[in-house]
C-alpha cells in the first residue's frame, strides 16, 4: 500500500469516527436536561444505532457489495447524514426527533463496515496494515470529545450541527478515496450469506454457544454505560463530559498495545473473564463515586474502558476468528456483531430507559444514580459468574486440524 493511499485511509477513519463521537456521548445529557425526554425515550434514542446495526448487513450485502463503488456510496451516505444531522438539531419533540435520528443511523451504521471493506481492498497485508489505519478512528473519537467540550456543546443542539459539518466534510472527502468497485457484482443475493446464518453451525459446539450467549447477555447491561454515562456525569456536575469520557478511548489504545502480552499469559477464557470483571467494577465505581472526593472513582471507571473493550470485544473477535473454519470466518464475525452490537445493545436500550425513569427523584440531581448503577453491576456480575463456570476454551476440531496441517499458515 502506497503512502498516499495510507494517508487517505487514515484521514477517512479519523473523520468516520469523529462524526460518531461528536454526538453519541453527549446526546444523553442533551435529551435529559435540555429536551426533558423521559428515560424510555432516551433509551429508544440510543437503541437507534443498535437497530441500524441489525439492518446494515442487509444494506451492505444486498446493495453496496453488488451495485455501487464503495467510495461513492460512502460519500452519498455521509452527505445524506449531514442533512439529517442538521435537521435533527432543529427538533425538540420526541415524535419527530426519533424517526429522523433513526433514519440517520440507518445511513451511518453501514459506513462502518464499508470503511473497513474499502480499507481491506486497498491493502496488500491487512493483518499488518489495518491496525495502523484503524487506530486513527479511535483518535478521531477522542478529538471529537475534546472539540465538543471546547465548544461547550455538551447539552445543546450544537453537537448535531458540529456532527453535520463533519459528516459533510467526510462525505466530500470520500470522492477522493481510491476507486473500490463492488466486490460481489453479478453474484446472486443469498440471505444466508447476508445474515451470516452459516455460522450457526458453530453453535453446535458447546463452548462457542456459551461464548455467543454470554456475549449477548453482557451487552444488555453494557448499554447502560453507552447510554447513561454522559447523562450521569453531566447531572452530578462534571464539566466537559465529552472530553473526560474520551479518556476511555485513550485507555483503549494503551491496552490494545499491551494485549499480546496478556493474551499469552492469560489465554482467551481469562481475557474474556477479566473484560467482564472490568465492566462489573466500572458500574460499582460509578455507583460509589461523585464529583467531589469520589471523583477518582469516576476517572477509574472511565479509564477501565481499555480493559472492558479490548479484553472482551477484541479478544472475542480473535476467538471467533480462530474457532471458525476459513470459509466461515466472515459469516461468524458478522453473526457475533449482529448478536452483540445489534440485538444485545437494542435489548439493553429497552431496559435502561425504564430503570432511569424508575429512579427519578425530585431535587437538584433528579436521578438516584447510586441505585441505577447497581442494576447493571448485578446483571453483569451474574453473567460473569455463569460464564466463568460454563465456558471452556477447548480448541475446536477445525482449529486443531488447521494447526496440525503444515500447509495451512498459522494465525496469531
Amino acid at each position: 500500500m502506497s503512502t498516499s493511499v495510507r494517508l487517505k485511509l487514515s484521514v477517512m477513519m479519523f473523520l468516520q469516527y469523529f462524526v460518531w463521537g461528536t454526538w453519541y456521548v453527549t446526546m444523553g445529557p442533551y435529551l435529559n436536561e435540555t429536551l426533558k425526554f423521559s428515560g424510555q425515550q432516551i433509551g429508544l434514542a440510543y437503541g437507534a444505532t443498535a437497530l441500524a446495526a441489525m439492518v446494515s448487513p442487509f444494506f451492505v450485502g444486498m446493495f453496496a457489495d453488488r451495485f455501487f463503488a464503495t467510495e461513492k456510496i460512502l460519500a452519498v451516505l455521509h452527505l445524506a447524514g449531514a442533512v439529517l444531522l442538521f435537521y435533527t438539531s432543529t427538533l425538540s419533540e420526541f415524535n419527530s426527533f426519533y424517526p429522523v435520528l433513526l433514519v440517520y443511523t440507518l445511513c451511518y451504521m453501514p459506513t462502518l463496515a464499508l470503511a473497513n471493506s474499502l480499507s481491506f481492498h486497498q491493502m496488500t497485508d491487512p493483518g499488518k496494515e489495518f491496525p495502523g489505519v484503524r487506530v486513527l478512528g479511535t483518535i478521531g473519537w477522542i478529538a471529537a470529545g475534546f472539540v465538543i467540550g471546547v465548544l461547550g456543546f455538551g447539552t445543546s443542539a450544537g453537537m448535531f450541527r458540529a456532527a453535520a459539518v463533519a459528516s459533510a466534510v467526510v462525505g466530500l472527502f470520500c470522492f477522493a478515496l481510491p476507486h473500490t468497485p463492488p466486490s460481489q457484482i453479478g453474484r446472486k443475493v443469498v440471505m444466508r450469506d447476508i445474515l451470516g446464518l452459516d455460522a450457526l453451525a458453530l453453535m453446535k459446539e458447546r463452548s462457542f454457544a456459551i461464548f455467543v450467549l454470554g456475549s449477548f447477555l453482557i451487552c444488555i447491561p453494557l448499554q447502560f454505560y453507552y447510554g447513561l454515562a454522559g447523562t450521569f456525569l453531566s447531572e452530578i456536575g462534571v464539566q466537559n463530559v465529552a472530553g473526560k469520557m474520551s479518556l476511555g478511548q485513550v485507555s483503549e489504545i494503551v491496552f490494545m498495545l499491551v494485549m499480546p502480552v496478556f493474551f499469552v499469559r492469560l489465554g482467551v477464557k481469562w481475557m474474556l473473564i477479566v473484560g467482564m470483571m472490568a465492566w462489573t467494577l466500572r458500574y460499582l465505581l460509578f455507583s460509589w463515586g461523585d464529583a467531589g472526593a469520589g471523583m477518582w472513582m469516576l476517572y477509574a471507571g472511565i479509564l477501565l474502558h481499555g480493559i472492558c473493550y479490548d479484553f472482551f470485544f477484541v479478544t472475542g473477535q480473535i476467538y471467533v476468528d480462530k474457532r471458525a473454519p476459513s470459509h466461515l470466518r466472515g459469516a461468524a464475525q458478522g453473526f457475533i456483531a449482529f448478536v452483540t452490537l445489534g440485538f444485545g445493545m437494542f435489548i439493553g436500550s429497552l431496559v435502561f430507559g425504564p430503570v432511569l425513569e424508575a429512579y427519578r427523584v425530585p431535587g437538584a440531581i433528579p436521578h438516584d444514580w447510586s441505585a441505577i448503577w447497581i442494576v447493571p453491576a448485578v446483571a453483569s456480575g451474574v453473567v460473569l459468574v455463569l460464564f466463568a463456570a460454563l465456558f471452556t476454551d477447548r480448541p475446536a476440531a477445525a482449529a486443531e486440524a488447521r494447526s496440525a496441517d503444515p500447509a495451512v499458515p498459522q494465525r496469531a
